[in-house]
């Protein structure tokens, strides 16, 4: 007996013209994870950089700005204090003035030049940060989150304002640029006033 030369097909496979290529379902399976991935890679790096506005600084008073001493010390700022990064300043920029900004949050700010801090006198407690004297003036009392660390020991006063909870590096960030860009100079603290 011979086989019949058109053998019949069986129902379950499906016609030629219907199979479909390895590439095809390849593609059609890789271009989804694909887009999944891209979505999850550029919503981690947006997250990552955040679009930081220009910082706005009102003016105060400054008298030795425009010192040499001022000029230095900004000139020799770093670009990070810990975990803030140097911002740009809004126009019209105070002369002397720095400030760097976290991911979120307020910024740590610095002024050079400042008059000498009224609250600053023969009695004042200060704090020795690597090798710069600091006289701290808390912004509690006015309803401040943050506290203002006044560099007492140099040709200039240096202002550093650090939000609450920023952690000491910023400080410690700041004291190494005023110990290496201005020398130390002998204090200047107001007298003791009588009761």
């Amino acid at each position: 007996m011979s086989e019949p030369e058109n053998p019949t097909t069986d129902q379950n496979e499906p016609h030629p013209s219907e199979k479909r290529s390895p590439a095809l379902i390849a593609t059609a399976v890789a271009l989804p994870v694909a887009l999944v991935i891209g979505v999850i890679v550029a919503a981690a790096i947006a997250g990552r950089s955040p679009v930081k506005e220009d910082v706005g600084l009102g003016p105060v008073e400054a008298p030795a700005a425009q010192s040499a001493e001022c000029t230095t010390l900004m000139n020799d700022l770093p670009e990070n204090l810990g975990d803030y990064t140097r911002a740009e300043l809004r126009d019209p920029a105070p002369e002397a003035t720095a400030a760097w900004q976290p991911d979120e949050g307020e910024p740590v700010v610095m002024r050079c030049g400042l008059p000498r801090p009224p609250e600053f006198d023969q009695a004042s407690p200060l704090s020795v940060v690597d090798g710069v004297q600091w006289f701290e003036i808390s912004g509690a009392s006015q309803g401040i989150e943050a506290s203002t660390w006044y560099a007492v020991d140099r040709g200039v006063y240096v202002a550093l304002t650090v939000p609450n909870g920023s952690g000491p590096t910023p400080l410690q960030d700041a004291s190494a640029a005023v110990s290496a860009a201005l020398p130390q100079k002998p204090l200047d603290p107001a007298p003791v006033p009588n009761p």
